[in-house]
């Protein structure tokens, strides 16, 4: 199985998994005031999955690992190519994204960094209200139903946090048939969108 998280902070009940069944996407949401990071484990052991694509920094600025020619403490080469945050700015999720990445890794389950809002930006219109405080999820999910991506009865599209994982999983889609863009260099770390 493959999954999509958008990522958010551990106990605000923000952080959602996006998984494919029978064609359908379902969600998974935290609870607030629940760890998100320990419900993306269980279900990950649960489910047999093999590949993750999360929204959060996977990596550091190389400065931080010394690598030879890389100088700025604040972006990686991929956050300044995609306009992305700075993984330094978001500190303390950064921190638990690698945790979890060196935890699921560990398990041999692939890991890929994922950047929905770039993905999100090119595919939707602005009068959709893609991050915006009017958004039309209604359609959004049309322009999704148009590329084969359908929600299954069970699943609610209700927050931004919703819809970044659903293309965190369609980002991992196309990493799996080769189609998916790329910023970034392998040393530092890489964002696929």
């Amino acid at each position: 199985m493959k999954i999509g998280i958008d990522y958010g902070s551990k106990l605000a009940g923000t952080t959602v998994i996006a998984y494919r069944e029978e064609g359908k996407i379902h969600l998974v949401k935290s609870v607030k005031n629940k760890d998100a990071d320990l419900m993306i484990l269980e279900f990950v052991k649960e489910n047999n999955v093999s590949v993750v694509g999360i929204d959060a920094p996977l990596s550091l600025p190389g400065v931080y690992s010394q690598l030879i020619g890389y100088n700025d403490y604040h972006y990686r080469a991929c956050d300044k190519a995609l306009k992305a945050m700075s993984p330094m700015f978001l500190g303390g999720l950064t921190a638990r994204a690698m945790k979890l990445r060196s935890a699921l890794v560990a398990n041999d389950i692939e890991v890929f960094e994922t950047y929905p809002v770039k993905a999100g930006n090119s595919l939707f219109t602005e009068d959709e209200g893609y991050r915006s405080k009017t958004p039309d999820y209604e359609s959004m999910l049309d322009t999704l139903s148009k590329m084969g991506i359908t929600l299954a009865k069970d699943s609610k599209l209700e927050s931004g946090h919703d819809l970044d994982a659903i293309l965190a999983l369609d980002i991992v889609d196309r990493i799996n048939k080769g189609d998916a863009s790329v910023a970034g260099d392998s040393k530092e770390g890489v964002i696929y969108y």
